[in-house]
């Protein structure tokens, strides 16, 4: 059967631990903080596609993961017993300008050969009721293939899923077997000092969590702000993108101006009581990607890092093909997100 040990419990950790488990390998997953303490413990838990036109290998990748996604997590929830707050609730965007109402018929039809008959993309009037934003063209792009969850809700649930299955997860403990680093963004420091050169580094982000029922509507991308409706009858808004930063947990008056601006934009949330303020440092790799692959000089240690604002939505995805490189010795990562390009 073999043993793998994962150092890390943020969504990229117990993802590969669950699908490890799943092929019937014995997990060991190690975190001194414990499961989602980083970036993956965060309140927003926006899956989203990138735009269809112009496509490239990143793009199918996130495609696949993100139609992976509801087994994947009805596995897991069904295991647990423990809701993730998973939906395929679909996304509404305003075009502000006539160019992006022209970009977004391009891209229409790509999105009907890209998507199949996984989501739909289509452009749309103004639609009834409060849960909209201003359009500067009466105009919007609504997807279906979007969704939602809840980040520390879905830690806790594959939490549960893999202790279900006979994994552990523990502070400390041997590293035995292969080992998988999925260590946020303080490892891609320690790699970057290993590899004589950058890999990535860390960028803070601060979101919300409010007190309004909008379960069941889109989620709202618009201005650079995500606005998350949870089917718990809670709403998210985030994030802030923070190159510098003195302390990676604190909120401040930045946090203040996005609630401000959720306001702004959908009146309903106007004056909603903040539930919970939360900050926390996203990994992202120099590529903006995944890092996937072996750790270069550390023969059977592996990387799975660089989630940065897309790693619930790729987890289901990375999971699958580190996996399959470990145990099966099948090599399906992503040329882009590959750890040989660290060597180049």
């Amino acid at each position: 059967m073999g043993h793998m040990t994962i150092c890390g419990a943020g969504i990229f950790g117990l993802s590969i631990a669950w699908e490890a488990l799943r092929r019937g390998t014995s997990v060991t997953v190690i975190d001194p903080n414990g499961v989602g303490a980083g970036a993956s413990g965060g309140v927003v838990g926006a899956l989203q596609p990138h735009t269809p036109e112009p496509w490239n290998d990143k793009k199918q990748f996130q495609f696949d993961s993100l139609a992976m996604a509801p087994t994947f997590w009805d596995a897991v929830e069904a295991t647990s017993g423990i809701s993730s707050g998973y939906a395929q609730a679909g996304r509404l965007q305003p075009l502000p300008t006539e160019r992006a109402v022209d970009l977004a018929r391009v891209r229409q039809p790509a999105a009907a050969a890209r998507w199949a008959d996984q989501g739909d993309w289509e452009i749309i009037e103004r639609p009834e009721g409060g849960w909209c934003p201003p359009s500067a063209t009466g105009l919007y792009v609504r997807d279906t293939l979007s969704a939602i969850l809840n980040p520390r809700r879905a830690c806790e649930s594959l939490a549960a899923a893999i202790r279900a299955r006979g994994g552990r997860i523990v502070a400390s403990g041997r590293l035995e077997g292969p080992v998988v680093w999925a260590t946020g963004w303080q490892g891609l420091l320690d790699l970057s000092r290993q590899v004589g050169k950058p890999v990535g580094n860390g960028v803070k982000g601060q979101a919300a969590l409010l007190q309004h029922n909008a379960a069941g509507q889109p989620q709202i991308y618009a201005e650079g702000l995500h606005i998350i409706p949870h089917i718990d009858g809670t709403v998210a808004i985030g994030s802030t993108s923070e190159r510098a930063f003195d302390d990676p947990t604190t909120t401040d008056a930045q946090l203040d101006e996005l609630i401000g601006k959720a306001g702004d934009l959908v009146p309903v949330l106007h004056g909603a009581r903040v539930l919970h303020r939360w900050a926390g440092v996203r990994p992202r790799a120099q590529s903006r990607a995944p890092l996937l692959g072996p750790w270069p000089d550390r023969p059977g240690h592996f990387i799975a890092n660089g989630g940065f604002k897309i790693g619930f939505g790729m987890a289901p995805g990375c999971a699958e093909v580190l996996c399959d490189l470990i145990l099966e010795d099948k090599d399906r990562i992503p040329g882009d997100f590959h750890t040989r390009e660290l060597m180049g």
